[in-house]
């Protein structure tokens, strides 16, 4: 199942790239796989973060990714955030394979806000594994594992473990939604 653009023509995000992003979902559905990836579920962690010592924030600013219009929240690297429309009340519903393939923006530390972002809409939430997750006006937020640079945003519009991803905009609301 594709996933929307939005209805925007022209979209950054090509039929092929799509292809990839579904495939790396699609993958992490049928392999199996724990929660645990070969990328780091704090993808802003250092080696001592992986072993359990996150001591840097995460810092969240703002980002234009070409085709999906106003500018959109990043993380870690410069890596696009997206929030899952299956998460309900504020509380994180990926989890498992979910998780492998859009891994949770996890934090030790209250996040930061660079110019743009709302430092009022930042906040965290309790996963049920006993990690906390960054959320941005009330919604958990997620990295996608087929975004391979910064700036990249092949998660955006995808269906997939049972909702739409979207990326998250200064406002907190999802782009580029129909």
């Amino acid at each position: 199942a594709g996933g929307r653009t939005g209805g925007r023509s022209g979209s950054a995000v090509s039929t092929g790239a799509r292809a990839v992003a579904i495939g790396a979902v699609a993958a992490a559905c049928s392999s199996g796989m724990s929660t645990s990836s070969s990328m780091p579920r704090h993808p802003s962690a250092s080696s001592p973060a992986a072993s359990g010592s996150v001591s840097n924030a995460t810092v969240v600013a703002l980002h234009a990714l070409p085709g999906l219009g106003p500018k959109a929240l990043v993380g870690a690297g410069g890596r696009t955030l997206y929030l899952f429309e299956g998460d309900k009340n504020g509380k994180p519903s990926c989890l498992g394979a979910c998780a492998t393939a859009w891994p949770p923006d996890l934090e030790a530390a209250a996040p930061q806000a660079r110019s743009g972002v709302n430092p009022a809409l930042l906040g965290t939430v309790h996963r049920s594994d006993g990690t906390t997750q960054v959320t941005y006006n009330g919604h958990p937020l997620y990295y996608f594992q087929g975004d391979m640079n910064p700036g990249a945003g092949h998660g955006q519009g995808v269906n997939a473990f049972g909702a739409d991803w979207y990326v998250v905009g200064a406002n907190g609301s999802k782009i580029g939604s129909s």
